[in-house]
């Protein structure tokens, strides 16, 4: 029940009577809030989000990760041996902003995470490790560092580590908007994925994987990219040929000395999940992004390299692994450390932009 008190802070309120006591009092008991009280909360002149701009440390989070995988179980029940980041302005909930869900998965050598399925769209990021394969609707796809692979909503998912090391990722869902929107639905599968077999590529890469091509038996547009698997060898290609290309004097990168990239779904040119963008950065050293705020969140991580965010007049280092969250309308720029010598700094970033843009929300400056 919002706080319906006499002394709100804006416009005009009642006096404080008997007969208006007893007003709020029916209001309280019949499940009512009245306007008047809460205006300036409803309706504030720019967004004032309740989640606050954080940073994660991959080394602390990747020894919990590790420390998991040695005490906790993965199989029917818990499904995932994933640890999600919670906002500390969110109340403890689990969500790294009130649209977005990220979490650090971890699947031991030799381990097996059923298959289940869920109306929530899910993507997968990998920062450490090889030997992985998911199954989605049957379709085995090779997980490798740097690959952003794709479970669109309500379709069968398991993962499989044939290796004799870890494999960690990022997991990224719409879980809390899809929490508010009631939109939920699960449904368990096989207890072992229901392909065991692990090839190069999966049967929707030979079909989908090429650039600039379509099927002619598949012209119709998708909701969600029927590519399960957008490979490091291509984001960073294209990344290095941006930076190659203004080195040669062509206006080809988003500033200087900063290329950036968006997944995109081959079937119409969209963003690759209808609730969901994914985009990778790369910062020449010394280079900075332009300061940019926009109404919905954002989820970076760091893949390689050394830099900083800056949140308004706070700014924070950052190294591999390191993952941080925008809210709504908070100014940001991201550098890469002044290191000739070094590696380029690499992000890779997921948003909730689709969302904004479709309810025409979107707004950025």
């Amino acid at each position: 029940m919002t706080d319906t008190t006499l002394s709100a802070p804006h416009g005009k309120q009642p006096g404080d009577t008997p007969e208006v006591r007893q007003l709020y009092a029916d209001f309280k008991q019949h499940h009512l809030s009245p306007l008047w009280t809460q205006t300036s909360n409803l309706m504030p002149p720019y967004p004032k989000p309740e989640a606050v701009a954080h940073v994660w440390d991959w080394e602390a989070l990747y020894e919990m990760a590790v420390r998991s995988g040695d005490l906790v179980p993965v199989g029917r029940g818990g499904e995932r041996r994933a640890i999600g980041l919670a906002n500390p302005g969110l109340g403890g909930r689990a969500y790294i902003s009130p649209t977005l869900w990220a979490a650090v998965q971890y699947l031991g050598p030799g381990e097996n995470a059923p298959e289940h399925r869920h109306a929530q769209n899910a993507f997968r990021f990998v920062i450490e490790g090889e030997g992985v394969w998911t199954v989605v609707d049957g379709d085995p796809v090779r997980m490798s560092r740097g690959d952003l692979l794709l479970t669109p909503g309500w379709k069968f998912h398991g993962h499989q580590n044939i290796a004799t090391e870890p494999m960690v990722w990022l997991d990224g869902l719409d879980i809390p908007f899809g929490q508010q929107m009631d939109i939920g639905f699960f449904e368990f599968g096989p207890e072992v994925v229901s392909d065991l077999s692990t090839p190069n590529l999966s049967r929707a890469e030979r079909l989908w994987g090429y650039p600039g091509i379509r099927p002619l038996s598949s012209l119709e547009g998708a909701p969600s990219s029927p590519l399960p698997a957008y490979r490091w060898v291509h984001t960073d290609a294209a990344l290095r040929e941006q930076l190659l290309l203004e080195e040669e004097g062509h206006d080809v990168t988003v500033s200087k000395g900063h290329a950036a990239i968006r997944f995109v779904n081959p079937t119409n040119g969209k963003d690759i999940l209808p609730t969901m963008r994914c985009q990778f950065h790369r910062l020449r050293s010394g280079a900075q992004s332009i300061p940019t705020r926009d109404v919905g969140s954002s989820v970076f991580q760091v893949f390689e390299g050394c830099g900083n965010v800056t949140f308004g007049a706070k700014r924070y280092d950052l190294k591999k692994g390191d993952i941080f969250v925008v809210p709504s309308w908070i100014e940001w720029t991201i550098g890469a450390a002044n290191e000739e010598a070094g590696p380029d700094f690499d992000l890779f970033q997921f948003s909730d932009a689709p969302i904004m843009e479709k309810l025409n929300f979107a707004r950025s400056s």
